[in-house]
């Protein structure tokens, strides 16, 4: 998996959203979700899938991690920012795009964006790519246009205040290199339902300018189902007769058909890397119907597979994600892994493909996988991921094993802190149900020593608070204070109950 054997890859990232690992036909979902998913298939037939492919628990803070390469908690990007101020990235930071960029490539991105909602200065053009057109929040922000209660978008908080607030519908944005951006439509009901389409006609167009002009791209394309609300395009609403759910696996599955058709049929196929994932695990609400205009009726949660849980917490069914990644006679076709992997890693092997320069005055999570993907290595060389809610450590996975620290079983539910770790193998038992602490407390062990680096890590390179202003500037060394940092939300708590049951056992 190296450019110099060859002209530079082209790398196309597809990132559902909020796509349970269960969903899919190749995850064992498809028709066991209403809809079969034929041309997804074929590509984890032709590619690799990953069994244990592992993401953050929110939108946000995943779209950061393959990004940049960070864990967001350094980027201070760990939570979706609900209330308004500054959010999403710092200019500081450098993305995949930016340095895909500098190596020559043509990058492009087309979707939900989630990682700041300022158009001009925290755009993704301000972030490497070449043009964009994207949302910069989320589609649930379209719900209010769907009720009966705002017709004219205004609300007021009588008896305190007669002040009426207008309530704004998001904008979508169009942007290039060196212009402005323009809002293009207004995200209602009406454009949620075709934005994926129009997110893959978008993607289409830019691969075959890119042909033309024969350079190498990068191509991003954050879609935005299967977020609430879940309305399918037009053209596939009803389709199956079986609920939104199962015609957004068809849609997903004809869109993704589309886009490797275009690779096809430009002789692209061979030349391109293809990564398909999602950013977390699935949605656990069910839609209120009043505001569903699908007369069918039909639910907003997702499927998890075996695993237990949904996104924003630590179970498995948040952590792990589908993800299949293809390359033509590079990477073996047909191959299956319970590797860990986590979505860090990307960044690092994507850019080592491409013959880019990996950041090194920052640091880098991610790990290069490219023996590990090339069929040269059996393991991924990770053997630890850290699991993040907000500047909570919540779980630690180590191999089959998995410590959690906080007990939060829904998204909506409150975190309540163990008294000692509630620990689980992951192969004897997927769903999380049955602790084997004190026969296995030895695994502690290893879980305190790659916690314990990670924090070391966060001592030199202080991370960067949420809603920080642009522009930021690092601390020197010599400014940086240690015992400040370490009362970092409830990190150091994390750490000395590991140690304390370590050492206990």
């Amino acid at each position: 998996m190296n450019s110099t054997e060859g002209k530079k890859p082209n790398i196309i990232f597809v990132f559902m959203d909020n796509l349970g690992w269960g969903e899919l036909g190749c995850y064992g979902g498809g028709v066991l979700r209403g809809a079969p998913t034929p041309r997804i298939d074929g590509l984890a037939a032709e590619g690799l899938r990953l069994l244990n492919f592992n993401v953050e628990a929110q939108c946000t803070p995943s779209r950061s991690a393959v990004l940049t390469g960070r864990h967001p908690i350094r980027s201070g990007t760990q939570v979706v920012q609900f209330m308004g101020g500054a959010d999403g990235l710092t200019r500081w930071e450098v993305t995949i795009a930016q340095a895909l960029s500098d190596a020559g490539y043509r990058t492009g991105m087309y979707g939900k964006w989630h990682l700041g909602s300022d158009v001009e200065n925290r755009s993704p053009v301000e972030f490497g790519f070449d043009e964009a057109i994207w949302s910069p929040r989320t589609a649930d922000e379209v719900l209010w246009t769907m009720q009966s209660y705002f017709p004219n978008g205004e609300v007021t908080s009588a008896p305190y205040t007669e002040e009426k607030v207008k309530l704004e519908y998001q904008s979508i944005y169009a942007k290039q290199r060196g212009g402005e951006a323009e809002a293009i439509a207004t995200y209602d009901a009406e454009f949620r339902a075709g934005f994926d389409r129009k997110i893959t006609e978008w993607a289409i167009d830019f691969i075959k300018r890119a042909k033309d002009e024969e350079k190498p791209f990068y191509l991003y394309l954050p879609y935005t189902q299967v977020h609430i609300p879940t309305i399918p395009d037009p053209e596939y609403a009803g389709r199956t007769k079986r609920g939104a759910m199962a015609d957004l696996l068809v849609q997903m599955d004809d869109f993704t058909g589309r886009i490797l058709d275009t690779l096809d049929e430009l002789g692209l196929e061979e030349d391109t890397i293809v990564v398909w994932t999602s950013d977390n695990g699935p949605d656990t609400t069910y839609r209120m119907p009043a505001m569903d205009p699908d007369p069918l009726g039909s639910q907003w949660n997702g499927f998890s597979g075996p695993w237990r849980g949904g996104y924003l917490t630590s179970l498995e069914g948040s952590n792990r994600a589908p993800c299949l990644i293809r390359w033509p006679n590079k990477i073996p076709a047909g191959k299956v892994s319970n590797e860990l992997v986590h979505a860090v890693d990307t960044f690092t092997t994507l850019l080592c493909a491409a013959g880019a320069k990996v950041p090194d005055d920052r640091q880098i999570d991610g790990m290069d996988m490219r023996p590990f993907l090339l069929g040269e290595a059996e393991e991924s060389g990770r053997d630890t991921v850290l699991c993040f809610q907000n500047e909570r450590l919540q779980a630690i996975k180590w191999r089959q094993w998995k410590a959690h620290f906080f007990k939060q079983d829904e998204f909506l539910s409150t975190w309540t802190p163990y008294n000692v770790p509630n620990l689980y193998n992951l192969e004897w038992d997927p769903r999380e149900e049955h602790t084997v602490d004190f026969p296995h407390g030895w695994v502690l062990h290893p879980m305190l020593a790659a916690s314990t680096a990670f924090f070391k890590t966060l001592a030199l390179e202080p991370p960067i608070k949420p809603g920080t202003p642009d522009p930021y500037v690092p601390p020197r060394p010599s400014e940086i204070k240690v015992k400040e940092y370490t009362q970092l939300g409830l990190v150091t708590e994390c750490v000395s109950m590991i140690s304390r049951c370590a050492a206990a056992k």
